[in-house]
């Protein structure tokens, strides 16, 4: 902008020329107080689950070219693992809390699969449940004989037998909700990495070009507005990169939150 301003003053420029840089400028500006304002609100966030302040030498300066910080989704992971997500948890616990069996609940509407084949993408058993047709909602009324012990908790009344169904119904829901996250999770997973690769090649071209324009312009070949220019689209680049990188560490996260907090053992069903 300021090249632009001389040039304009010296007569071999327009004001159009300046306004342009200068939009770029003000742009950048902008980005700039932008993303501080949100590193200054992750610190706030860290430091509030640390429960003290974070020393700057403990923050890392960059994304490391490898995100690494999560353990890889192991192949052929089970769909037991579902069982300890709290939501689940607490369906189930609504069906105790009636006096259903928790094991026959389990058998008539949790699928034993596995959920993921190689590279932690979706398995085919777990991409087909949600097929056309294959996992339509159950009618609870034939599942309360082998879920609910007859005759307790006053189960002949209509209104037990309502509460009851409904209990079923949220239950279903919940595990349905489970496997559905977990697939959309997985699916992200395969594209996001796809995804970074492809950006990554992008903004090693655009270091290439900007590396070029700056040799050309130090040798007398180019104008130093071919090396701004060559700047500007590697930044551009680079901040794709970043957002694609954050963007695959929330997926991990997210991913790791919809597994229910990792792939540990269930615990056995009451």
């Amino acid at each position: 902008m300021e090249l632009t301003d001389q040039l304009v003053g010296g007569g071999t420029s327009n004001r159009g020329d300046f306004y342009q840089a200068s939009t770029v400028f003000q742009q950048a500006r902008a980005d700039v107080a932008l993303l501080t304002a949100a590193i200054a609100q992750d610190r706030n966030a860290l430091e509030l689950l640390a429960g003290s302040p974070i020393a700057d030498d403990l923050l890392p300066v960059a994304l490391p070219e490898e995100l690494d910080w999560f353990a890889d989704v192991p192949v052929g992971m089970s769909s037991q693992v579902l069982l300890e997500r709290p939501d689940v948890l607490a369906a189930e616990h609504e069906l105790m809390a009636a006096n259903a069996n928790i094991g026959a609940a389990r058998a008539a509407f949790f699928p034993r699969i596995s959920l993921t084949a190689n590279a932690g993408s979706a398995s085919t058993e777990l991409s087909g449940l949600f097929k056309s047709g294959t996992w339509a909602l159950t009618g609870s009324a034939s599942l309360l004989q082998p879920i609910f012990d007859a005759g307790r908790n006053q189960a002949n009344l209509d209104v037990a037998k309502v509460n009851k169904d409904i209990a079923i119904a949220q239950y279903e829901k919940a595990i349905q909700t489970a496997f559905r996250e977990v697939s959309d999770s997985l699916a992200g997973r395969a594209t996001l990495g796809e995804q970074l690769r492809a950006q990554a090649a992008v903004a090693n071209a655009a270091q290439v070009g900007f590396n070029l324009a700056d040799l050309r312009y130090r040798n007398g070949v180019a104008s130093y507005f071919d090396v701004l220019d060559a700047q500007r689209s590697l930044f551009t680049a680079q901040q794709a990169t970043v957002q694609v990188q954050a963007a695959q560490v929330q997926n991990l996260v997210t991913l790791y939150k919809v597994l229910g907090g990792g792939w540990t053992e269930p615990r056995t069903a009451n």
